[in-house]
C-alpha cells in the first residue's frame, strides 16, 4: 500500500481534473477553481511523498504526466474555449464556436512540454519554460476575474484579441527555453530556497490584498521575473 500511495495522490488529481472539466461545461466556474485547486495541491503533494517514502518509480512519472495533461493540459484549454465563447457572441453559433476552438492550442502546448520534461534532465531542480500548472493558474485567474467581474474587468478579459493573445504567449512559454523557479522543496532551509520564499510571501500578500486578481498577477510577476533574470544571468 505504502508504495502505491503517491500514484493515489496522482489517480486524485486526474479525477478532480475530470469533474473540473465537467462544471466548467456546467459554467460552475467557482467549483471549477476548487477541484483544480485540489488537483494542484495532489500534483504538488504525489512527488513529495514518492521522494520521502523512496518509492519513485517509472510508473509513477507517467501517471503523473498523464493527469497533468488533464487538470493542466484540457481543462486551462477549456477554459480558454469557454471564455472565448463568452466574448464571442451572445448566440453561440457553429461559427463563434470554430472561432472559440483556438483556445485548444494552449492544450496541444501543454502536451508538448510535459512530454519534452519526461525526457529533459536537465528540470531536476528548476523548470525550463513555463510549467502547466501555473499555465492554468493564469488561466484560472481570468476565469474568476470574468465570473466576479473583479474591478469591473468582466467584459475585458473575455475580448477575443485578449484571449488569443494569452493563448499565443503562454503556448510560447510552455516550450521556451527560459530557466523558472520550481517550487518543489527538498528542504525547507532558507538557503537556496529564497526564491521560493519570497513567492510564496508575495502570494499571501497578493491574496489578502488583490482576491481574484492575484492568480493571474501572481504569474505574470513570476513569469516576467524568470525572464529578466534570464537575460541578466546571459549578460
Amino acid at each position: 500500500m505504502r508504495k502505491h500511495l503517491p500514484n493515489i495522490i496522482t489517480l486524485i488529481n486526474l479525477f478532480c481534473g475530470c469533474c473540473a472539466l465537467v462544471s466548467l461545461l456546467n459554467e460552475q466556474f467557482i467549483i471549477t477553481f476548487f477541484l483544480l485547486l485540489v488537483a494542484g495541491f495532489a500534483d504538488y503533494s504525489d512527488g513529495m511523498l514518492a521522494r520521502v517514502l523512496k518509492v519513485n518509480s517509472p510508473l509513477g512519472k507517467e501517471l503523473d504526466s498523464l493527469a497533468d495533461m488533464v487538470s493542466f493540459g484540457v481543462v486551462p484549454g477549456a477554459i480558454l474555449y469557454t471564455l472565448l465563447i463568452k466574448g464571442l457572441g451572445a448566440e453561440t453559433t457553429g461559427e463563434i464556436i470554430w472561432a472559440a476552438t483556438p483556445g485548444f492550442i494552449l492544450t496541444l502546448f501543454a502536451c508538448l512540454r510535459l512530454a519534452k520534461f519526461n525526457l529533459d534532465t536537465r528540470q531536476s531542480e528548476n523548470f525550463i519554460g513555463l510549467n502547466t500548472p501555473a499555465s492554468t493558474i493564469f488561466v484560472v485567474g481570468l476565469m474568476l476575474i470574468y465570473e466576479k467581474n473583479t474591478l469591473g474587468l468582466g467584459e475585458f478579459i473575455i475580448q477575443p484579441g485578449l484571449l488569443y493573445a494569452v493563448t499565443a504567449v503562454l503556448s510560447f512559454l510552455l516550450v521556451a527555453e527560459i530557466p523558472m523557479t520550481s517550487f518543489k522543496f527538498k528542504s525547507f532551509q532558507w538557503k537556496g530556497n529564497e526564491q521560493r520564499f519570497i513567492f510564496i510571501i508575495l502570494g499571501i500578500l497578493l491574496l489578502i490584498f488583490c482576491r481574484e486578481l492575484t492568480f493571474t498577477v501572481f504569474v505574470s510577476i513570476y513569469v516576467l521575473f524568470s525572464i529578466a533574470q534570464y537575460f541578466l544571468n546571459k549578460k
